[in-house]
């Protein structure tokens, strides 16, 4: 122990601007090309502490469907970075779950973030997550990327990324393993060369040019899927709307934080039922 009494990590949303299934490999894991960004104040929360065992209390709006015990994404983290050290760990739960947006993956990764602080260990490469799940790595990275491989290779953009997100989810989970069922091919071209970008209409114009490979098949399982991304391109000073990662969590691209703040205002009033936010980065 270092003697710290606690520490806190954000654990962002993970938004895929872009999301190309280039193949698959012979274990059957796909391999991607994805513009991946993080939502700034969009997140959920990881506390940890020192403690002679480790432990996972789960709050926040979203809690009940997190699963607990041993096998929980956050708790497997904890064990193979410090073997046999200990930790109360406390998750924050605001960001919905099975969602596209990195969830427990992001969980994980700040979790693991936080116990480095904690521990005073230094934080895992990337190919030593992997095995936690594909978004691991992009999330312990927590910038934005191309995203490559199985989700291992992390490639540095040529610059900033300005956009303002808005993010949308009608409620309904969505299985991954389905998703990636539906697939129509899983051989598809890869993203062009990720430019400079010089504002958010930039960003929005390079990413119109690809794809999320993963919408279609989503949108058959989840038709509300649709209607969500409808709904945001509809609001006022939206450049660009697409489903990110598996789904059902959609995302509004905006220039600036008046007008994704304004959209967020009108979607909430107009769909109750559906999970909006968003935040600059």
């Amino acid at each position: 122990m270092t003697g710290r009494a606690a520490e806190t990590e954000a654990a962002p949303a993970k938004v895929n601007l872009t999301l190309h299934v280039t193949g698959r490999r012979a274990d059957g894991y796909h391999l991607l090309d994805s513009f991946v960004v993080f939502a700034g104040g969009v997140a959920d929360r990881v506390t940890v502490a020192e403690a002679p065992e480790l432990s996972l209390t789960v709050t926040g709006p979203f809690a009940a469907s997190v699963p607990g015990g041993g096998d929980n994404l956050v708790l497997r983290a904890a064990r193979a970075f410090g073997t046999g050290r200990g930790a109360a760990i406390t998750l924050e739960k605001t960001l919905p779950v099975a969602s596209g947006i990195g969830g427990g993956s992001a969980d994980a990764a700040a979790a693991l973030r936080a116990l480095s602080r904690l521990w005073g260990l230094p934080l895992p490469p990337p190919e030593a997550v992997l095995a936690l799940g594909a978004d691991v790595p992009v999330c312990l990275a927590g910038r934005p990327v191309r995203m490559r491989g199985v989700g291992e290779v992390l490639e540095p953009l040529p610059g900033p990324v300005p956009v303002h997100l808005l993010l949308v989810n009608p409620g309904v989970p969505v299985p991954t393993p389905q998703v990636f069922a539906g697939l129509a091919g899983a051989c598809n071209p890869p993203m062009p060369a990720i430019p400079p970008f010089a504002d958010a209409a930039a960003v929005a114009r390079f990413a119109a040019l690809c794809r999320n490979d993963l919408q279609p098949p989503a949108t058959a399982l989840v038709p509300a899927i649709a209607e969500v991304t409808a709904a945001i391109a509809a609001t006022e000073g939206c450049l660009l709307a697409r489903m990110s990662g598996s789904g059902a969590t959609c995302f509004g691209l905006y220039a600036d934080a008046a007008a994704r703040d304004a959209a967020r205002a009108g979607l909430a009033l107009r769909h109750p039922g559906w999970w909006v936010a968003g935040r600059g980065r």
